[in-house]
């Protein structure tokens, strides 16, 4: 640094690489000190705990260290926390470098040691070639907007609106629909006995009252572009259009109760789902009057090759809704089909409820599904009782599908947001431990069943989870922008247009001079165009071709060469 030669120093950790003992970690701390540049080794049970960070710093200042190394576990996880030991230590937080032991190795050879133990020392060697190449960065401030955007008007968009009012920041609420309330306004109580309208009544009072949240209906998101602190949104709002600046954005597009194709629902009008039910049992319809046999089918449409999943409340809402017609009829004789009954949490006891008010649940095999047909008016439906090991016929004045929770039609919001999504279509959070609220791109944040199949208390609690993980972006009055971000040669750019159609961000443009130009305050430091351009005119700062080229060759080289 500074034209000074590396000092590297290589910090060694049994908790992120020895896992089952299959590395020798006091052979590969004795390998790093053979490494050139290499002045101070040292191995560490927990090098992540605050004892050993700040050891850290007092090692760094005491050798004069000007790299850092440590051979641990995942960057994804742990590359931060280093890297602001490194920061406050006094040097540059890009000096530092990371030698992923534990799952490029440790994970994947645990019953290899004295290979895995070469490995080791090679990914070391490797870690300590690059930081001989790596320098320091620089991050630029730019002011933060303090306004927030939350994408989705149930009851996770609601309260994450609130929420952010509540904090002191104003938030903009966006619902494609032409009120508030998402699937709240189709449910009317829960397990415990709460009123949902009550409650819904009550949190769009609180939302349209509150001066700090601005309220946008019937409008859809048609572009968005910016970065973590400084976003830029349109809408379209029937034939209006309107941008928004915000610094955070909480995506709460919620789910929906899927329109099942089997059973006979849609062609017979006995056949419901449980949504449909518990709107019928609320409004005393006709549909549900003197009931004397119900048939619940549980996991319709899900559990199943098509979606995997298990929808979470499906079994819940079953229950709900068997006890809330024994409460009307109590000779009414309900019978639940289940593959398997999963009332989450403390819901248990509400399924001993059911069973002693003498609900029936009989277990049934995918491979052998229940049959429903309809015989001179009359429905059936055919199951083989594992218990009786016989065919039993039942003949409901009702069927009562729980069908399976689906997400709401995101492809185009995703595409817009270049958010990721699962297999499934929900929206894929960043790490499920680690970052359970948060997406990869800083600053965009999930909640609800925009993230997967939950109940309400669950959704409202992501909700607050997202807030919080906003409001640490919104109470800083700047950012910082730039370091791992692309670079342009300008002397080496043919203008050829190859990184503006490989950036996934739409962040390169051809300037005024004619060469591509990155704002580094909206490039990700993803190397898509560092990757793709023939000409290599654009670096990836961090991860440059040199250093690139330097962990190759370190890859290949013997001990007594490197």
């Amino acid at each position: 640094v500074n034209g000074k030669e590396p000092r590297i120093g290589v910090f060694v950790c049994h908790c992120g690489i020895n896992i089952g003992g299959v590395v020798d970690v006091p052979a590969v701390k004795a390998y790093a000190r053979t490494l050139r540049n290499v002045v101070y080794v040292e191995e560490n049970l927990y090098t992540c705990s605050q004892d050993t960070q700040e050891k850290m710093r007092h090692t760094i200042q005491e050798h004069q260290l000007n790299r850092v190394i440590v051979a641990s576990c995942s960057p994804r996880t742990h590359e931060p926390l280093f890297r602001e030991t490194v920061r406050e230590s006094g040097l540059n937080k890009f000096l530092f470098e990371m030698a992923n032991i534990r799952d490029q190795c440790s994970w994947v050879h645990m019953r290899q040691k004295t290979e895995a133990t070469e490995k080791a020392k090679d990914l070391v060697r490797m870690a300590v070639a690059n930081a001989r190449m790596i320098c320091p960065l620089e991050e630029l401030p730019r002011p933060v907007v303090k306004k927030g955007l939350v994408i989705g008007g149930g009851a996770a968009g609601m309260s994450a609106a609130l929420g952010l009012a509540e904090q002191g920041f104003e938030a903009f609420l966006v619902e494609k629909e032409s009120e508030l309330g998402g699937n709240l306004r189709r449910l009317h109580s829960t397990l415990d006995g709460e009123d949902v309208q009550k409650f819904l009544a009550e949190l769009k009072e609180r939302v349209r009252s509150n001066p700090r949240i601005q309220v946008f209906t019937k409008a859809a998101v048609t572009g968005f572009s910016g970065y973590v602190g400084n976003f830029k949104t349109s809408l379209a709002i029937g034939a209006e259009k309107r941008d928004l600046e915000h610094g955070i954005t909480i995506v709460a597009t919620g789910g929906q109760e899927l329109k099942p194709r089997e059973y006979l629902y849609g062609e017979d009008p006995r056949v419901l789902t449980q949504l449909e039910l518990g709107e019928e049992l609320a409004a005393d319809a006709a549909k549900v009057g003197r009931l004397t046999e119900v048939v619940m089918i549980q996991c319709v449409g899900s559990r199943e090759e098509e979606r995997p999943y298990c929808s979470r409340v499906c079994c819940a809402g079953a229950v709900n809704n068997a006890l809330k017609i024994k409460e009307r009829y109590p000779r009414a004789r309900i019978t639940v089909l289940y593959r398997d009954m999963r009332t989450y949490g403390l819901s248990e006891v509400y399924y001993a409820q059911a069973r002693q008010a003498g609900v029936l649940f009989a277990s049934y095999d995918l491979s052998s599904k229940p049959v429903v047909t309809k015989e001179g008016g009359v429905l059936q439906v055919s199951y083989r009782d594992r218990v009786l090991k016989e065919q039993v016929v039942l003949r409901p004045d009702l069927l009562v599908l729980s069908s399976a929770v689906v997400p709401s039609d995101t492809e185009e919001l995703a595409r817009v947001l270049k958010l990721p999504r699962t297999a499934d279509g929900f929206f894929l959070e960043a790490h499920m431990k680690l970052r359970p609220v948060d997406f990869a791109s800083d600053g965009i944040f999930l909640c609800g069943m925009a993230h997967s199949p939950k109940g309400i208390d669950e959704s409202l609690s992501q909700a607050a989870a997202a807030v919080a993980r906003a409001c640490t972006v919104l109470s800083k009055e700047e950012t910082l922008v730039g370091g791992v971000v692309g670079v342009v040669d300008p002397e080496k750019c043919a203008a050829c247009l190859t990184c503006v159609r490989v950036c996934p961000y739409n962040v390169p443009v051809i300037n005024r001079d004619g060469v591509a130009e990155i704002e580094m305050a909206k490039c990700h430091g993803c190397g898509s165009c560092a990757a793709e351009c023939p000409g290599r005119a654009i670096e990836l700062m961090h991860f440059r071709h040199d250093q690139i080229e330097a962990k190759c060759e370190a890859l290949v080289l013997e001990a007594s060469e490197s």
